[in-house]
């Protein structure tokens, strides 16, 4: 009986491992340290540089970064573009009414993450949303092209739509309505700015002994600068 139960169960174990997929890829990284003796205590110019940097290396959607938020019943994910940053915070603009946004109306938690493989360096940021204020979503608003303008009203981000066609005749409808008119910008479409209480900075090293210092935000606005093991 014992015999046939280890042949059961080593079967199985087969059976199991021919439908997993496995990736085997791996990378040994050297491109560069991060020493904590040469940083500020200051996390803001430290992500201005690299990410100028990855600017430099001229990869597509440097700036783009995934953004985490927690909903009413599961944990969400996406790609959104930072568009401007300073000490106050990361912002990226969005419909107000999209699911993300809505998200963030219950619960501002969230997280963001930058990664630049070509650098072997990503950073992760925490914290808590914020709206900024109109008028720096009117000036951003302003500096897009008139077809994303236009898009921001055509679109009720994340609601259903019966067909790609339904999509485009409502963008017809609007740009006819907005026909030799500035286009304003919609009350339901701005800026969140994600307010850092905890910024890491990860580079990879080799055998996997990575480099991770973390920064933590006090009430203070001062910060706390410290390594991470790998």
């Amino acid at each position: 009986m014992d015999q046939r139960l280890d042949i059961f169960v080593a079967q199985h174990i087969q059976a199991v491992m021919k439908e997993e997929k496995h990736v085997h890829h791996r990378t040994d990284y050297v491109k560069g340290t991060l020493i904590e003796d040469t940083l500020d205590n200051d996390p803001i110019p430290l992500f201005d540089e690299w990410l100028l940097a990855a600017e430099g290396t001229g990869m597509a959607d440097h700036n783009a970064m995934t953004l985490a938020t927690a909903g009413s019943a599961s944990i969400s994910c996406r790609i959104v573009l930072l568009r401007s940053f300073d000490k106050r915070g990361f912002v990226f603009y969005t419909n107000y009414n999209s699911r993300k946004a809505m998200d963030i109306e219950r619960d501002p938690r969230a997280a963001l993450t930058f990664y630049w493989p070509s650098l072997e360096r990503q950073v992760r940021i925490e914290g808590k949303c914020e709206r900024v204020d109109p008028s720096e979503s009117d000036t951003y608003f302003a500096s897009r092209p008139r077809s994303s303008q236009i898009g921001a009203w055509s679109s009720d981000q994340s609601r259903l739509v019966e067909s790609r066609t339904a999509l485009e005749d409502r963008f017809s409808r609007w740009e006819e309505r907005f026909k030799d008119l500035d286009v304003p910008r919609p009350e339901h479409w701005g800026g969140i700015r994600v307010k850092p209480a905890r910024i890491e900075f990860w580079h990879g090293r080799s055998d996997r002994m990575h480099d991770r210092i973390a920064f933590e935000h006090f009430a203070d606005g001062t910060w706390r600068r410290m390594r991470l093991q790998p």
